[in-house]
């Protein structure tokens, strides 16, 4: 019997051809699955014509259907994108809004120096209201913290990654002494307290290059900060990669390359790299929401960006002292950091399951 075809039952008693409606669809013979049903009714295997290309789709275009199927990776996408938009159109929206960061509000406060009228100030004219004591526009500090949440994220999160990549991939193809000595400085490093080490570095770097009565510039405290995320946080990438790749080097493929003659280069970055992409770009979206949540607690704690840096953190810590009187003004700026990292955390883990569709079983 032919492997794939439409075959006729037979003839009538009274010798008439059975009607082409009464063929049957035959499959299975080498396939998966036999089957034979009327061509006309529901659960018939169609034809296709001849010559119809087969359409066939890459892990990643699979990753991206299932992402779009997912409602916690649309909504969630959604709100990130709309909190990145904030964030980079900040001057924009300070044109448009007509307040900036440092402006000062007078006539905005009662003789307590707290905002006058409900919920913190909020009005048409202040959005979201404004600051006790020193009355500022809320929101427009909220972007502006947005801006700089984010910023210093993304670009820790980009060369954390990109370190962890280069040693963890270095260590799992050579092995042996290579492998021994990045594994003990990862140890090491991973023995270190973040936070103490942080709470006690950045003010002692700090005075090395600036005096205590002066202003240190935003552009030295964000290096400073993502110099600090990054030296404690490329272990976890680089021990990820390892273990990939150390999975991957005996691998036919890899054999292959070396068979034909390509260079270390080429079978790291052309054949290893393209195969644990998916587990770094999941690192990589887990690691912008620590590193906002890292930054804000350093503000928080008086050793992150100082004045007039606008700072979600150090909005948070300012607002305590006026909680009593103004709790919209702590609401406001630690619901805006919650939400943040909510959603890149929630973003994240629908990126891993639809990389990895096994990895919620």
């Amino acid at each position: 019997m032919p492997g794939f075809g439409v075959w006729q039952v037979g003839k009538a008693s009274h010798g008439a051809p059975v009607p082409r409606e009464q063929e049957y669809t035959v499959t299975g013979v080498g396939g998966l699955a036999v089957s034979a049903s009327p061509g006309g009714e529901p659960g018939a295997v169609p034809e296709k014509p001849p010559g119809t290309p087969i359409a066939g789709r890459s892990p990643g275009q699979l990753a991206w259907l299932r992402l779009k199927r997912d409602r916690t990776a649309l909504v969630s996408g959604g709100m990130l994108l709309f909190f990145v938009l904030l964030g980079l159109g900040a001057p924009v929206i300070e044109a448009l809004y007509g307040k900036g960061p440092n402006d000062v509000f007078q006539g905005t406060l009662d003789r307590r120096g707290f905002p006058l009228g409900y919920a913190g100030g909020v009005s048409g004219e202040h959005w979201l209201g404004v600051t006790p004591r020193y009355p500022h526009d809320i929101f427009i500090n909220v972007v502006y913290g947005l801006r700089t949440s984010l910023l210093i994220a993304f670009v820790s999160a980009i060369v954390t990654i990109a370190i962890g990549v280069l040693l963890g991939i270095v260590a799992g193809y050579a092995g042996g002494k290579v492998d021994a000595a990045i594994s003990w400085v990862i140890d090491v490093t991973l023995a270190f307290p973040f936070f103490i080490f942080a709470l006690a570095a950045i003010p002692l770097v700090s005075g090395r290059f600036y005096r205590p009565s002066e202003e240190r510039p935003a552009w030295f405290l964000v290096l400073l900060l993502v110099g600090i995320f990054t030296l404690f946080n490329w272990t976890y990438t680089a021990r990820l990669v390892r273990g990939q790749v150390l999975s991957l080097r005996e691998r036919e493929f890899v054999e292959a390359a070396r068979a034909a003659g390509a260079g270390t280069g080429h079978i790291l970055f052309r054949q290893l790299l393209p195969n644990v992409w998916a587990p770094i770009l999941v690192t990589f979206s887990l690691n912008v929401p620590a590193f906002i949540t890292a930054e804000a607690a350093l503000s928080f704690l008086g050793v992150g960006l100082q004045e007039p840096t606008p700072d979600l953190g150090r909005m948070v810590r300012v607002s305590m002292d006026f909680l009593r009187g103004d709790p919209a003004y702590t609401m406001i700026t630690g619901t805006t950091i919650f939400l943040l990292v909510l959603v890149f955390n929630l973003f994240g883990d629908s990126l891993r399951d639809a990389l990895d569709p096994k990895s919620h079983r």
